[in-house]
């Protein structure tokens, strides 16, 4: 029987999914990666994470990725809604595959996953949700991924006044501008306020915006999302906590 506690990570391969992976990792816990890509995480972290395929977008595979974590290791202790991609794209471009690919990835995943997770975690289990800046404030070209933030906002709001009463609290971080491939992959696109030169634009940003001089990292989020699924934050749900050096204090 496993004594340490089980998490699950959407998209907890790369980017800011990795470094929750990492975070939990160095905090004695087993990881499960639901992701559509295996990058052989156990080549760094051995028998502390097991991938499974998932494609959040359906809710079978959220089914899946639970049960085979139960059968393996014999408990849920936290979810992590983290699997979503950013993409600008102004108004008149956006078509109907777009629209519903951003939404299903971003938005329907965190509602299967969370679904799921609520029949099988630990009383005093815990789901949280990986949301942006962008779930509370509007940007220009960007009108799809934000709808699909401030859904998952709204999402953890109303889950943590249902599912309290059974002893699961819910809550979402918020970063800002994460270094990663896919915030630089979609930096590069004419439609984003990097304009194909994401340094620039993240310097530029930085400099503007955040009272720290930096932004924050994708072990930070991770870190974050470890206080919250500790009993050091046992009173704390329906809350989106920004991880932004300051950005956007509240």
């Amino acid at each position: 029987m496993n004594n340490k506690k089980v998490v699950i990570v959407t998209g907890g391969s790369r980017g800011i999914g990795y470094g929750i992976t990492k975070a939990f990792i160095d905090n004695n816990y087993i990881v499960v990666v639901g992701s559509r890509q295996d990058r052989d995480l156990s080549k760094q972290f051995g028998d502390n994470v097991r991938f499974v395929y998932t494609d959040v977008r359906y809710e079978k595979y959220h089914l899946n990725l639970v049960e085979t974590t139960i059968d393996e290791f014999g408990r849920l202790d936290c979810f992590i809604n983290n699997a979503g991609y950013s993409k600008w794209k102004p108004i008149e471009e956006i078509n109907e595959e777009f629209l519903t690919d951003i939404i299903d990835t971003n938005l329907k995943g965190a509602f299967w996953g969370s679904k799921i997770a609520s029949k099988y975690l630990n009383k005093e289990g815990t789901i949280i949700n990986v949301s942006s800046l962008a779930g509370k404030r509007g940007s220009s070209n960007n009108s799809a991924y934000v709808a699909s933030k401030f859904g998952m906002n709204g999402l953890t709001q109303s889950l943590s006044k249902e599912l309290g009463p059974k002893g699961i609290r819910v809550n979402a971080v918020c970063p800002v501008l994460i270094n990663t491939e896919g915030l630089n992959e979609a930096l590069m696109d004419k439609s984003s306020p990097g304009n194909g030169d994401p340094k620039k634009f993240i310097n530029e940003f930085t400099r503007l915006n955040s009272p720290l001089l930096r932004m924050p990292t994708s072990l930070e989020v991770g870190q974050t999302c470890v206080f919250l699924a500790s009993e050091s934050a046992s009173a704390i749900t329906g809350q989106c906590i920004n991880v932004d050096c300051g950005v956007l204090p509240q």
